[in-house]
Order: structure tokens, then sequence, then C-alpha cells
């Protein structure tokens, strides 16, 4: 199953009111892209949001990766920031219970996904989540140049995201450009995917019931919550893609067989409901014409 079961967004009226959710998003700094080549995660940041962009909590510290701290052109962490950082095994507890009841954001989830799949799940994190890419869902519903975190938030309301490649920064960028999404949508948005689980209380890890956990953030919390939500400049799409095929580079190739396929199945759907108010009037119509058969007969019968 893996740690989460990913969902979608949409304008059809199906699932749940994206609206009515709690979301807990994520986003990770690590050693590298690749679990399975040693990547370590070295610092990660939760911020639990309500579908309205309020605030409800945030979570972010250093994490000691127990190997040597690589990719530090890009998030700037040395092997001396993780000194006297928790282990993931120690932060597992802690993001159980933010993760719990919500579900899990990130742009570009799967990246998030394998880090969770090999560390987290491996350190006793409840598994089966339910998950939202909204990198995934941006490209699925709005038609812009760039969907990366940064150009996509300056394109869409002129403002640069803050704390760029801190793992708080990040998920706080994530989790407004999600609230937006759902409150300049041209149509209510909903949730298509499994309802979000509340996990059991989950204990310290073992061996740390008598040490306490001393977190190590790196980024300060911001007094008064998220930023306030902005303007958005976009181009919604007419028939919104099949977020399955909404992944990978997403370049020229990519974007036009997820709009043709979009637009067959936008056909298919608006022949099935031609058929189905023709198949309803014809049977509404020999409804009406036998209730006057049996109203006539009893009237006769009179």
């Amino acid at each position: 199953m893996g740690t989460l079961r990913a969902g979608a967004l949409t304008r059809r009226r199906v699932g749940m009111r994206a609206a009515d959710l709690e979301y807990a998003v994520l986003d990770m700094e690590t050693t590298g892209l690749d679990p399975r080549e040693g990547a370590r995660i070295v610092e990660i940041a939760v911020v639990r949001v309500r579908g309205d962009g309020k605030l409800v909590e945030e979570f972010s510290t250093l994490v000691d990766p127990r190997a040597p701290v690589g990719g530090r052109e890009f998030h700037g962490i040395t092997e001396s920031d993780t000194v006297g950082a928790p282990t993931i095994a120690q932060v597992a507890p802690r993001l159980a219970g933010l993760l719990s009841g919500a579900v899990v954001v990130s742009h570009n989830l799967d990246f998030e996904q394998r880090f969770l799949d090999s560390e987290l799940a491996f350190a006793g994190l409840p598994t089966g989540q339910s998950g939202l890419c909204t990198l995934r869902a941006l490209r699925s519903q709005v038609d812009l140049e760039r969907y990366s975190l940064p150009k996509a938030s300056f394109q869409l309301s002129g403002d640069w995201p803050t704390g760029q490649h801190t793992a708080l920064g990040d998920a706080r960028a994530c989790a407004k450009l999600l609230a937006e999404m759902l409150t300049n949508a041209p149509g209510e948005l909903r949730y298509v995917g499994p309802s979000p689980k509340r996990f059991a209380a989950t204990g310290p890890a073992p061996g740390t019931a008598d040490t306490p956990v001393r977190w190590k953030p790196r980024t300060a919390s911001v007094p008064g919550g998220l930023q306030p939500l902005s303007r958005w400049r976009a181009r919604w799409r007419p028939h919104e893609l099949d977020p399955v095929l909404c992944g990978g580079s997403f370049g020229a190739t990519d974007r036009a067989t997820a709009e043709a396929v979009a637009h067959r199945d936008t056909r298919v759907r608006e022949r099935l409901a031609t058929v189905a108010a023709v198949t309803g009037g014809i049977a509404a119509t020999a409804a009406g014409g036998l209730l006057v058969r049996l109203v006539g007969g009893h009237v006769g019968g009179a």
C-alpha cells in the first residue's frame, strides 16, 4: 500500500468538499535525490492547515541522518548543523500526530513518498494515509508555463515565496498555494480519494522514553501564521486533465497527450449525459402515458 494513497482535486461533483478537510503540508530537505542510493532526510517540516487556509499547527526540525550530509549547494545544511538533532526514529511519533486525520500534501509528492517509505515507515510511521500532490493538481487545473513551487507562486500571485530550500519555508509556500487554489477556483473543488485516517497515539521511539527529544528547527515560526492569500492570475483549464498524466517532466508532448485525453473524456461524458437525458425523457413520457391509461381506465370503470 505504501505510506500514502494519493487522491486528486476535481471540479466534478464527486468525492468530498476539499474546503471541509484538513491538510498536513509536508516538505523535506535531503542529502540526495534517491534513498535507494543512500540519500537521507536532513530536515522535515509540516504545516497543518484547514481548507480555508487557516493555520492549525507548524512543526520543523533538522534531522541527524547518521550519514554524510550531501546536497549542501541546494539546502545549505552542513554536518555541524545536524549535531544534536533528533534521528528520524525520534521524529516519527511526532509526525504521526501531525498527519493523523489530514490529507498529506506536497509539491511533487512522489519525491516525499519515496523518503516516507524508505525511512519513516520503517521508523514506525503508520501507512495508508491519504495524499495530494499540488504539482499534479496545479498541472491538472491551471495552464502555466512552469510549475515549480516558486515559479508557479510568482506567476499566479506576483509574489516570490520566502524561505526557499528550507523545509518550513517550502511547506508554507505549498500550503498557501493549496489554500489559494481552493479559494480562487472557478467552481467548488472536491477531493477524490480515500478519506483521511486517524492514527492511534504512538509512543516515543524505542530507547528514548527517558530521554526527551529536543527539536532543532532551522526556521522560526512567524507570528500570525501564514501570509494572507493573494489575488490569483490563473488561467483555469476549460477541461481538467487527469492528474495521473501530469507527473514527470510534463513537457510539450506530455501536455498534448493529457489535453487530448481530457477532450476525449469530456466528449464521452457529454454523450453519456445526453443519452441519460434522452433515456430519462423517454422513460418519463412512457410512465406518464401509462399513468394516463390507468387513470382513464379507473374513471371509465367507475
